[in-house]
């Protein structure tokens, strides 16, 4: 007990002020909206990367390691610097939504309408070979990509989703976004991926997909004009989707899913199948 006491009259706690209470609090807040501006992008990947050079860079200093920490004191500078140039597009995007992302909520979530609706939308569309991609937007803010686009915030619908689409509107190029019950922007023209390994049976709404899912953890549907397919796109990879119930599934796997109870009517929404006269 003695010794417990002597310790906390000479640890930093017997010394500190409110100031620096206040001081280390900020702190930590601002370190804590930083990491939540890059989760779910590339620059997150690479700071767990760093992090872990870290950890093997104390441990060689722990254990001796005089050539390893070398060479560690001598290129840390270098890598840095060279992380920064990498993703310096990353870095602008979060420091350009930061403003509005520091006050906001920062968990994307759906309910089972939503996916139900966009579903029916991607496969309305395929059935008539109408080309189409839907972006889902989830914890990595799609701010950077829909400035130039326009902005509609609308609720989600069906018949909104297939409206945009038509070969008529002016919208019908682009993609669309989608956050949280809300269908924010349309015409939004996405990057396009640089990999040279994607086949050459995609086109560029494929490519586009790619190249969103490779830089954020959105996830992207994208019907095929040439096929009539639907596609769905996560991290960079292309998966098929083989009907309606399938494309359920991993929506509600891939977003916080909110499903509300059966009611007394029969199904909801989100447990309804499409059907044959939905697909003519």
């Amino acid at each position: 007990m003695t010794a417990l006491m002597e310790w906390l009259r000479d640890s930093p706690f017997a010394t500190s002020t409110w100031v620096d209470w206040l001081d280390i609090a900020i702190l930590t807040w601002l370190i804590y909206r930083a990491l939540m501006l890059i989760r779910g992008t590339r620059a997150q990947q690479s700071l767990i990367g760093l992090l872990l050079l870290l950890v093997v860079y104390a441990v060689a200093d722990a254990a001796g390691l005089s050539t390893l920490r070398w060479v560690f004191d001598n290129l840390f500078v270098y890598f840095v610097l060279a992380l920064l140039i990498l993703f310096q597009d990353d870095i602008r995007n979060a420091l350009a939504t930061a403003g509005g992302s520091l006050f906001s909520g920062s968990g994307r979530r759906a309910d089972a309408n939503i996916i139900e609706e966009v579903g029916k939308a991607v496969f309305h569309l395929s059935q008539r070979k109408v080309g189409a991609i839907v972006v889902l937007e989830r914890l990595a803010s799609l701010d950077p990509y829909i400035e130039g686009a326009h902005q509609i915030d609308a609720r989600i619908s069906t018949e909104l989703i297939q409206s945009l689409f038509h070969h008529s509107s002016p919208l019908h190029d682009g993609a669309v976004v989608v956050r949280g019950e809300r269908l924010v922007a349309a015409g939004v023209f996405l990057p396009l991926t640089l990999s040279k390994d994607i086949s050459r049976a995609y086109g560029t709404r494929h490519r586009a997909a790619i190249g969103l899912t490779e830089s954020t953890d959105a996830l992207c549907l994208v019907v095929s004009e040439e096929r009539g397919t639907v596609s769905l796109v996560q991290n960079g990879v292309i998966s098929p989707v083989a009907d309606l119930n399938d494309l359920r599934e991993r929506l509600q796997q891939g977003l916080e899913v909110q499903v509300e109870g059966p009611t007394s009517g029969g199904n909801t929404g989100a447990q309804e199948a499409l059907t044959p006269e939905e697909t003519s």
